[in-house]
This record gives C-alpha cells, sequence and structure tokens, in this order.
C-alpha cells in the first residue's frame, strides 16, 4: 500500500466535517473525491487543498438517489482505479420539535440522507471493494453521540444515527471476510455551521435552554485520519470525539 497513493471518497464534503476530512486526507497524500450536491462548495474544498489540488476530485452528487450514486462511483473508478476509504459523511437534521409535529416530509428528507444515503453508498463501495486488486477498503460511518444517547425534540435524527449504528455492525460482518474493515466515529459538537445553535443555547432533558461547548472540526479530521490510515489487518470499530464538558453521559 505505501507504493501507492491511496484513494479515499467523502461525502458531503463541500462543508464542515466533511470539508475538514478531505482537506486532511489530501495534505496526507491520499487522492480525494469530494462529493455532495453543492457544486460551489466543492470547488471551494478542492482549492483550498492548494498543493493537493491535483489529486482532488470534485463530483456533484446527490446520496439519496441511486443513480447518482453509480455514477460518482463509477467516476472514481473511472478517475483512480480503485477506492481504499470510504467517509459516509453527508448528513443533515430536522427542526427540532415534539415527536408527534414532525411532517413526514420532515421525516423521509433525513431517513433518505443519513441512512438511505450511506447504505447506497456503502453498497457501491463494496462493489468496488471486493472487485479491485488489491482487494479489500475501509468504509467509515459518521455516526454521532446520537447514536447513542438521543437530544429533546430529534426523533428523525436520533433514529438514522442509531440505525447507523447498526449498518456499521452489519457492514463489519458482511465485509470481514473480504478485506473489508468498517468503523464509526460519533462526535460531539464539532464547531460547523449545523451546531451554531448549540454554541447559542440547546434545549437540555431538564427543560433548560443552555448553550454548550464546541470542539475544532480538525481534531475530528485528524481522527479520521487516523482511523483511515490504519492497515486493514486492524479496525477502529467505534470512536467518540467530544467536547469535555459536552453534555452526554448522562444527559438523559
Amino acid at each position: 500500500m505505501a507504493d501507492r497513493v491511496r484513494v479515499a471518497m467523502v461525502t458531503g464534503g463541500g462543508s464542515g466535517i466533511g470539508r475538514a476530512v478531505s482537506l486532511a486526507l489530501a495534505e496526507d497524500g491520499f487522492s480525494v473525491v469530494i462529493a455532495g450536491r453543492r457544486g460551489t462548495l466543492l470547488e471551494e474544498t478542492a482549492q483550498l487543498a492548494s498543493t493537493a489540488r491535483d489529486r482532488v476530485l470534485p463530483v456533484v452528487a446527490d446520496v439519496t438517489q441511486p443513480d447518482s450514486v453509480k455514477s460518482l462511483f463509477a467516476r472514481t473508478k473511472e478517475t483512480f482505479g480503485r477506492l481504499d476509504v470510504l467517509f459516509n459523511n453527508a448528513g443533515v437534521t430536522a427542526p427540532a420539535m415534539p415527536l408527534e409535529e414532525i411532517t413526514f416530509e420532515q421525516w423521509n428528507a433525513v431517513v433518505d440522507t443519513n441512512l438511505t444515503g450511506a447504505f447506497l453508498c456503502t453498497q457501491e463501495a463494496l462493489k468496488l471493494m471486493k472487485s479491485q486488486e488489491p482487494r479489500g477498503g475501509r468504509i467509515i460511518n459518521n455516526g454521532s453521540i446520537s447514536a447513542y444517547s438521543p437530544r429533546p425534540n430529534s426523533a428523525p435524527y436520533t433514529a438514522t444515527k442509531h440505525a447507523v449504528l447498526g449498518l456499521t455492525k452489519a457492514t463489519s460482518l458482511d465485509g470481514r471476510n473480504f478485506d473489508v474493515a468498517c468503523g464509526q466515529i460519533d462526535i460531539g459538537n464539532a464547531a460547523t455551521e449545523m451546531t451554531e445553535g448549540l454554541a447559542r443555547g440547546a434545549q437540555q432533558p431538564s427543560g433548560a435552554v443552555l448553550p454548550e461547548p464546541r470542539i475544532d472540526v480538525h481534531h475530528v479530521a485528524r481522527a479520521v485520519l487516523y482511523m483511515a490510515k490504519l492497515p486493514l489487518d486492524a479496525n477502529v470499530q467505534y470512536m467518540t470525539v467530544m467536547a469535555t464538558r459536552m453534555p452526554f453521559i448522562g444527559r438523559g
């Protein structure tokens, strides 16, 4: 593996965690496919790679659409010949509200991206990783602390992240005999656009609204990079990276 450039794909790579991870991978020598729905943001991420720009491929893709996902992986194979690491990062959330007030459309939007999107990308990654030479690769799922402990009024997000944990386990088992490793990183309050509201104040199980601490997103990027660089005979099954003082342990 040291004799060739490894290839990684990051979904939701145009901003936030996806952007930070894409840049960390590129700076470490990976060729990186950056996928997302907003082409302008993907190009911005690619330009930030500076000296590694020639190893970064931005691809507009919608992980909720099977044909778009198939095209994304075909483009990856055509350009780089293989895939060594998939970071299933694309994710959305719904407005905080009581479970009984969530609309069908809001529920579906979260499920389609967070769960179905990860499933579709995992399917295509497994097909490619099982057929390439040398065989195998690694899939890293962006879970969440909500994969274990919910926030108030977050049923769609919580349900999908619990499901991603199940997908991680199933992928680990089904990929084991084909040299495909799968692990999950559960992130608590990375400082991105998605968590800006938490810094201003988030509802706690007690009903109080309190600001929550956040951590620099580059801590997350370094953690994903560590997972990505492991040899295939070693795996981080689960990793939690979080703000030390954020409510998690005992937050229910």
